[in-house]
C-alpha cells in the first residue's frame, strides 16, 4: 500500500512541476499585450493641437506626408510596387498598413469612436494611442512632472522611432538615406515657449 500511495504522491508532484514549468514557459514567451491605450485619432488631437498657442501643430502635420500616407497606398505607383512584393491591395495588406497607418493592428477595442486608419500616419504612430493622456489635465501634470507621461502610453518621440518606418527594409523605394536631422526638421511641432 506505501508503494502505491508513493507512486501516486511521486506521479502527482511530477504532474505539479510539469504544469508549473509549461504555464512558466507559455507565460515567458507570450508577447507581452502590446496595446494597453486606446487609439482615439486625429480629430480628438486636433481640439487641443490647432491653436496658435500649441504651435499649429494640427496644421503641421495636415501638411505634412504623413497625413496623406494612407492616400499614397492607392496609387498606381502603389500597386505596382506591391505586386513585386505579392501585396495584392496595398490599402488593406499590413506589410503596407504598418507604415502607412496608425494602430492598424490593435484589436477593436483599442480603438475609439472617431479612429480611423484613412488618417494616415496620424499623432499617435509617433505620441503613442493617446486614450489616456489627451485630456487636458492629465497633460498639465506630464508637462508638470507630477504625472509619468509612460504610464498613460505618451512617447516622446525619437530617431529610433522614425527608423521604425524610415529604413532600408521598408517595402518601398527608398529615393535617398533617411536623415533624421533633416528630415525632422521638416515635421518639428514644438509647443511655444510660454
Amino acid at each position: 500500500m506505501k508503494t502505491f500511495q508513493r507512486i501516486i504522491a511521486q506521479i502527482s508532484l511530477l504532474a505539479i512541476i510539469i504544469f508549473y514549468i509549461t504555464s512558466i514557459e507559455s507565460y515567458a514567451f507570450d508577447p507581452p499585450d502590446e496595446y494597453s491605450h486606446q487609439f482615439i485619432g486625429v480629430a480628438k488631437c486636433k481640439m487641443c493641437h490647432k491653436k496658435e498657442k500649441k504651435g499649429f501643430q494640427y496644421e503641421i502635420w495636415r501638411e505634412s506626408a504623413h497625413s496623406r500616407a494612407y492616400e499614397t497606398l492607392a496609387t498606381p505607383d502603389a500597386k505596382e510596387l506591391g505586386k513585386k512584393y505579392g501585396v495584392i491591395d496595398p490599402q488593406i495588406d499590413s506589410k503596407c498598413l504598418r507604415c502607412h497607418t496608425t494602430g492598424h493592428d490593435a484589436p477593436s477595442e483599442f480603438k475609439g469612436r472617431k479612429f480611423d486608419i484613412s488618417e494616415g500616419v496620424g499623432c499617435e504612430s509617433c505620441h503613442g494611442a493617446g486614450g489616456d493622456y489627451y485630456k487636458s489635465k492629465v497633460m498639465k501634470g506630464i508637462r508638470s512632472g507630477r504625472i509619468n507621461r509612460e504610464r498613460y502610453g505618451l512617447i516622446i518621440p525619437n530617431e529610433d522611432t522614425c527608423k521604425g518606418c524610415h529604413n532600408a527594409n521598408a517595402h518601398m523605394p527608398v529615393k535617398e538615406e533617411f536623415n533624421f536631422k533633416i528630415m525632422w526638421a521638416k515635421i518639428a511641432h514644438p509647443i511655444p515657449e510660454g
